[in-house]
């Protein structure tokens, strides 16, 4: 077997701590050889399987730097590479296999010598799963260097939290918009999805020098998924029409929503206090009785018992929502959390656009208000599945996207606002976050620890570095990889849903794609189809 692979290197030094250390072979192609490369340790009972963490070029006589071989002397170069000058390959064990082929954590070592293989497909498919076999793998991408699939299990992924990370214009939508579209599929768990720019719903611009666009969720299942609309205008001009016009009203906004807003709007913690005020004496309709105010803010004030500059304050940041044409005075007889949460149950996936809405204000009111509102019934569904141990009663897993993460889940708002309860709670009541940001040191340590699994495009600052790796175990290692990922198309996974953390390739989001996921017939399906029948 081992004939077939291609042999890399021997193992010369090492530890269960720190890691082991690979001699290259000298027939190997040093540039070959990446960081986040995978491959597999040949020991006597036990196949470990390692990230490539490190490369150093090393001699053995300090004397033979002082006059290298000049240009054209290859045999000379030859001689040296036998015996005097190597490469040192770091290598970081993640996972270890006996010869059932069962997983285990890393627990010993193999010996002095030990052979180092390029991982094969068949190794990659034995500890990632294949989605051929399970409804619960996805494919997400591929190793470097190598043509074969990884896959996240969907079903470790809907129990927790996760994270997609990465600085600006390093495909995070993208990767968001493969991994929903997994979900959608395979309806692990149903979404919701907070979509910000109008970016994963019917199509979305897609990066690159040429002008095209990628297929959304709901062109890709229109079945499966429905589009509801902040501004059905803005989408009507883009040539869609939404399934529901979202309308919310004062009467649901709540104080705790207003916290989440506090930076936005610039708010001082007595203003959040005079809120609560009024709300204990006015109860649902506390934001619209303020609004009404003016001239009678400071005899208002005296009424609540709050000073009348706290009320000021609070009433002239707060009058920045009437603004928002969604927002009404007073509820409609229907309501769209009925047919939300009715569309959510049914297992119909729903994308929440918000039009020309996009001001961050708008996207942390909205969100906070629809994610409170389900996380309680949410919470009503699980007390009574717990009462009656019934099967049907069980509620359908929750996946709730949201982007800018740290602004919902920073250190302040994370301990007051839904979102970190969410967090927090790790699927207690069904529900998950799918949380996507560049700027992963804004969000809360404690709230960053609770995330499942974390897929990682390029990170360039430090502490964003140092936040993606908070809790991780041997993170030195991952560090260097996370340092020299690709600015596009390249991302480390980690965490629950994987065995064992790996840098991939982001899957292909085409046409190719769209005939995996969708369930239409492509040109690669009917070229494979035509070769099988002749």
């Amino acid at each position: 077997m081992n004939n077939k692979i291609k042999k890399l290197g021997n193992i010369i030094s090492g530890s269960l701590s720190e890691g082991f250390v690979m001699r290259l072979d000298p027939d190997s192609n040093l540039e070959d050889v990446k960081t986040g490369k995978f491959v597999s340790i040949k020991g006597k009972n036990y196949t470990f399987f390692s990230l490539i963490t490190d490369l150093e070029l090393q001699v053995t006589n300090q004397e033979i730097l002082l006059f290298p071989p000049e240009e054209g002397e290859d045999l000379l170069l030859d001689i040296l590479k036998q015996r005097d000058i190597y490469t040192k390959v770091s290598l970081r064990p993640m996972l270890m296999l006996d010869s059932a082929g069962t997983h285990m954590p890393v627990k010993t070592i193999p010996g002095h010598f030990s052979s180092v293989y390029d991982a094969t497909a068949k190794d990659v498919a034995l500890i990632f799963g294949d989605e051929k076999e399970s409804k619960k793998y996805f494919n997400i991408g591929s190793p470097l260097d190598m043509e074969t699939p990884v896959c996240i299990n969907l079903d470790l992924f809907t129990e927790r939290s996760n994270g997609i990370f990465g600085k600006t214009g390093t495909g995070k939508t993208f990767i968001t918009r493969l991994i929903l579209a997994g979900l959608v599929k395979s309806e692990r768990a149903v979404s919701l999805i907070f979509d910000m720019h109008s970016e994963y719903g019917f199509q979305a611009r897609k990066e690159g020098l040429k002008e095209s666009f990628v297929k959304g969720l709901k062109t890709l299942f229109p079945e499966k998924v429905a589009i509801f609309s902040l501004d059905p205008e803005a989408t009507r001009r883009r040539g869609c029409a939404a399934d529901v016009e979202v309308t919310l009203s004062y009467q649901d906004l709540q104080v705790e929503d207003v916290i989440s807003l506090q930076y936005e709007l610039n708010l001082h913690p007595t203003a959040v206090e005079a809120a609560y005020l009024i709300a204990s004496k006015y109860k649902n309709d506390w934001l619209l009785v303020l609004l009404e105010q003016g001239e009678t803010i400071k005899e208002f004030a005296q009424l609540v018992g709050a000073h009348p500059e706290s009320i000021g304050a609070l009433y002239r940041k707060l009058k920045r929502l009437e603004r928002f044409s969604f927002l009404k005075k007073r509820r409609t007889e229907e309501s769209v959390m009925k047919t939300l949460i009715s569309f959510l149950d049914r297992g119909i996936n729903v994308v929440l656009e918000f039009g020309n809405n996009t001001s961050l204000l708008c996207y942390l009111l909205v969100s906070n208000i629809i994610t409170r509102k389900i996380h309680n019934v949410y919470i009503a569904k699980t007390e009574k599945f717990l009462a009656t141990q019934k099967k049907e009663d069980e509620p359908r897993r929750l996946m709730i996207a949201i982007e800018e993460a740290h602004k919902f889940l920073n250190p302040v708002a994370a301990k007051q606002t839904i979102f970190g309860v969410i967090a927090r709670e790790m699927r207690k009541y069904y529900v998950s976050l799918l949380v996507v940001d560049q700027r992963p040191s804004g969000i809360d340590d404690e709230v960053l620890s609770q995330i499942g699994t974390k897929i990682v495009a390029l990170l360039n600052d430090e502490k964003d570095i140092q936040a993606i790796l908070t809790g991780v175990s041997n993170s030195s290692g991952l560090r260097t990889i996370l340092s020299t990922l690709d600015t596009k198309k390249q991302a480390l996974v980690f965490g629950y849903a994987v065995p064992m953390p790996v840098v991939i390739r982001t899957r292909e989001y085409d046409d190719i794609f769209y005939a995996a996921v969708g369930g239409f017939i492509g040109v690669q399906d009917i070229k494979k189809t035509i070769d099988q029948i002749f």
